[in-house]
C-alpha cells in the first residue's frame, strides 16, 4: 500500500542514466529558479511603505529614493552573480566561492546563512501568498496557518516528482503572474495618459504617525525602509546554486537566466512602487493606525489595493491579480526547494551534513533535502502562525551575509588569477569582473550593516544566533566523519588478522524450528567452540527444556545461565564479556533466532528481547551478532504480493 501511494504521488522511479533528461532549458529554468525573486515584488514595496508609515503619509515622499537604491543594489548583485556562474559552475554557489577563496570555515558559515534563508523563503513566501489570497477570500484569512501548511506539503510533493516535472508545472503560473502584473501596469499607464486619476481605496484615509522623525531618526527610518525593500533581492543566489540543473552550455544559460530575472524583476518592482505612490495606497503595521479603515475589515495588501484602483473596483480584475500573486508567492518557495536540496547535497558530500542528503531519490531529486526543508518551514509557519510581518523580520540577514562574503571571495578569486595570467585580453576581462565584484562587495556589505542595525531588535537577533549554532553543528558533523574515517582507514598491509578461535553461542528459549535452523546454520560454519545458551528465568521451564534437549539428542552442549532477578539480557551480556576477558584473542559470535513477520503490529508481539540484546551486544568489542530469520506465513504472503 505504501509503495502504491508513493507511485501515485511521486511517480515511477527513474533510472540513473536518465539524469540528463532532467536538465532544464532557460524557459523552464526561469520560473524554477527565479520565482522567489520575481514574487518578492509582491511584498517588497509593501514593506517599504509599512516602515515609512511610522512617520505618517508625508514620509511616502522618500519612497522613490528608497526604490531607486533597491534597483541599484539589485542590478549590482545580478551583475556580480553573472561572474560567479561562469567562474564556479559546479553548483556550490556562494558556499563553493567562499570555501575556495576565504577558507572552509567561512564557507560553512555562508552555508548556514543560506540554509536559514531557504527555510525562511518557504515560510515567508507561502505565508505571504496566503495573506494575499485572504485579502479577497475571508475564509482563507481565517484559516491561514492550515492553508500555508497545505501549500507547503503540495509544493513538497511536486518537487519529489523531479525538478523538470515540477518546473514545467510551475512555469504556467509564474508566466501568468508576470503577464498579469505587466498588463496591470500597462493598463494603468494608458488610463493616466488619457487623463484619468487612479486612487486606491485607502487614498482618503489617514495614517496615525507613531512619532515625528527628523535628523538622525529620519535617516535611520529611511535606512530601515531600504533594508525592508531589499527583500526584493531574495532568490538571486539560487541561480548560482543551481547551475548543474541547466542544459548545456550550463554557465551561459544560467547567466542569461540571471539577466532576464534582473530585467523583469526590476521593471516590475519599479512599476508596482510607482503605482502604489500614484494611487496613494496607505498601509500600516497595525489596523488601529489607519483612520478610515472600516471596523472589522483587515487591511488589503498593497498589490491588491493597486489592482482595485487600476481596474476600477472590478471584482474579476482584482481577483485575477490576487490569485496570480498568491500563486506566485506560494510557488516562490519552489526556488528554495530547488536550492536547499542541492546545497545540502554538496555539504553532505563534503561531510558537513548527514550523508543521506547527498543521495538522489527515485525521481533523481534530492528527496531527503526536500523533506527536511518542508519540515523546517512548516515548524516556522506554525510557530509564527503564518504571520508575514513576524517572519519578514528574520529574513534578509542570511541573504546579505552570503552576498557579501561571496563578493569578497570573487574579488580574491580574480586577484589570484591575475597574478598568473599574461594574456592582455584575458586580464582585461578579469579586471572588469573584479571591479564588478568589488562594487558588489561595497554595496552588499553596506546593506548588511544597515539590515543588522535596523532589524536586529525586531527579531533578526534570532538569525544572528542561529547561524553560529548551525555552523558549529555542521563542524561537529564534519569532525565526526573525519574521526570515523581515520578509525576505519587501513594502514600499510590490508591483510586481515584471523582470530585465534571462534566461539559460537546460539541463544535458545525453546526447541522449535527457528532454534533448529539457527543451530544448523551455526554448525555449518564449523566454529572452534559451539554451545547453546538459555537463561533460567523460570526454573520449571528450564528443566523441561533440558529434558527435551536430551530426548532429541541434539549434538550441541546446552548451557544454562542463572538469572535470580528474571532478566534475560544481563546474564547473556555478562557471560559474553567473561568469555572475552578470559580469551581476548577469540572471536565470539552470537546467533539469535528471529521471527520475520508481515505486519507492523506483529513486530510489536515478537523479537523484543532479541532487539534489546542486539542493541547491547553491538557495543561489545570482539563480538559478532548474527540474526537467523524464520519467515512466518504472514511475511510470505507479503513477499508474494510484492512479487
Amino acid at each position: 500500500m505504501s509503495d502504491l501511494l508513493k507511485r501515485v504521488f511521486v511517480g515511477r522511479a527513474l533510472r540513473s542514466e536518465r539524469l540528463g533528461d532532467t536538465m532544464l532549458p532557460k524557459r523552464i529554468a526561469l520560473p524554477v529558479f527565479a520565482s522567489d525573486a520575481l514574487s518578492s515584488n509582491a511584498y517588497a514595496t509593501q514593506e517599504i511603505l509599512l516602515v515609512l508609515s511610522l512617520g505618517g503619509f508625508s514620509l511616502y515622499q522618500y519612497g522613490p529614493w528608497v526604490a531607486a537604491m533597491v534597483v541599484v543594489i539589485y542590478a549590482t548583485v545580478v551583475a556580480s552573480y553573472r561572474q560567479t556562474v561562469h567562474a564556479y559552475p559546479s553548483g556550490g554557489g556562494d558556499y563553493e566561492v567562499v570555501s575556495h577563496n576565504l577558507g572552509p570555515n567561512w564557507g560553512v558559515f555562508v552555508a548556514s546563512a543560506l540554509m536559514i534563508d531557504y527555510v525562511l523563503t518557504v515560510a515567508v513566501s507561502i505565508s505571504s501568498g496566503v495573506a494575499n489570497l485572504g485579502s479577497t477570500i475571508p475564509f482563507v484569512e481565517h484559516h491561514s496557518v492550515w492553508f500555508a501548511v497545505g501549500f507547503t506539503i503540495l509544493i513538497m510533493v511536486l518537487n519529489l516528482r523531479g525538478v523538470k516535472e515540477s518546473g514545467a508545472f510551475f512555469a504556467i503560473p509564474v508566466y501568468f503572474f508576470i503577464l498579469s502584473i505587466f498588463v496591470m501596469i500597462g493598463w494603468a499607464m494608458i488610463q493616466m495618459l488619457m487623463g484619468q486619476t487612479l486612487l486606491a481605496e485607502s487614498a482618503n484615509w489617514e495614517i496615525v504617525a507613531e512619532n515625528t522623525f527628523t535628523g538622525a531618526a529620519l535617516l535611520f527610518l529611511v535606512a530601515r525602509a531600504f533594508s525592508s525593500g531589499t527583500t526584493a533581492l531574495t532568490g538571486i543566489e539560487a541561480v548560482a546554486n543551481g547551475v548543474p540543473a541547466f542544459k548545456e552550455p550550463k554557465s551561459k544559460n544560467a547567466a542569461t537566466t540571471l539577466f532576464l530575472l534582473g530585467a523583469i524583476s526590476m521593471t516590475m518592482f519599479v512599476g508596482i512602487t510607482w503605482l502604489a505612490l500614484k494611487t496613494q495606497v496607505k498601509i500600516t503595521e497595525f489596523d488601529n493606525d489607519l483612520v478610515g479603515l472600516p471596523a472589522g475589515q483587515p487591511q488589503k495588501t498593497v498589490i491588491v489595493q493597486i489592482a482595485d484602483a487600476v481596474f476600477h473596483h472590478s471584482h474579476i480584475g482584482v481577483l485575477v491579480i490576487a490569485f496570480a500573486t498568491a500563486i506566485i508567492l506560494a510557488l516562490a518557495a519552489n526556488t528554495a526547494f530547488n536550492g536547499f536540496p542541492v546545497l545540502g547535497s554538496v555539504l553532505a558530500r563534503d561531510g558537513y551534513l548527514p550523508r543521506q542528503l547527498h543521495t538522489r531519490g527515485d525521481r533523481l531529486a534530492f528527496s531527503n533535502g526536500i523533506l527536511t526543508l518542508a519540515g523546517l518551514a512548516i515548524l516556522l509557519i506554525v510557530a509564527y502562525q503564518a504571520s508575514v510581518s513576524g517572519l519578514i523580520q528574520l529574513y534578509i540577514i542570511g541573504v546579505f551575509v552570503s552576498f557579501t562574503l561571496s563578493q569578497l571571495g570573487m574579488v580574491k578569486h580574480w586577484t589570484r588569477h591575475l597574478r598568473t595570467e599574461t594574456d592582455r585580453s584575458a586580464r582585461g576581462k578579469m579586471i572588469r569582473s573584479r571591479l564588478i565584484n568589488g562594487f558588489g562587495l561595497i554595496m552588499t556589505g553596506s546593506v548588511l550593516v544597515i539590515v543588522l542595525a535596523t532589524k536586529f531588535t525586531k527579531g533578526a537577533w534570532i538569525v544572528v544566533i542561529a547561524m553560529p549554532i548551525i555552523f558549529f553543528l555542521m563542524r561537529a558533523i564534519h569532525s565526526h566523519y573525519e574521526r570515523v574515517s581515520r578509525e576505519i582507514m587501513t594502514e600499510g598491509s590490508v591483510a586481515m588478522m584471523l582470530p585465534a578461535r571462534v566461539h559460537v553461542i546460539v541463544l535458545v528459549s525453546k526447541i522449535h524450528k527457528p532454534t533448529l535452523r539457527a543451530l544448523a546454520y551455526a554448525r555449518a560454519t564449523r566454529p572452534t567452540v559451539l554451545e547453546a545458551v538459555t537463561v533460567d528465568v523460570d526454573h520449571d521451564d528450564t528443566m523441561r527444556l533440558q529434558d527435551e534437549w536430551e530426548r532429541e539428542g541434539i549434538p550441541v552442549t546446552l548451557k544454562v545461565l542463572a538469572s535470580p532477578y528474571r532478566e534475560i539480557t544481563r546474564p547473556i551480556l555478562d557471560y559474553v564479556r567473561d568469555l572475552r576477558t578470559d580469551n581476548p584473542n577469540d572471536l565470539v559470535t552470537v546467533y539469535i533466532p528471529e521471527y520475520v513477520v508481515g505486519h507492523w503490529w506483529e513486530q510489536l508481539l515478537h523479537n523484543q528481547s532479541a532487539l534489546r540484546l542486539k542493541s547491547r551486544l553491538l557495543f561489545t568489542p570482539g563480538v559478532m551478532v548474527t540474526s537467523v530469520p524464520w519467515q512466518l506465513q504472514s511475511s510470505e504472503l507479503v513477499a508474494g504480493r510484492d512479487d
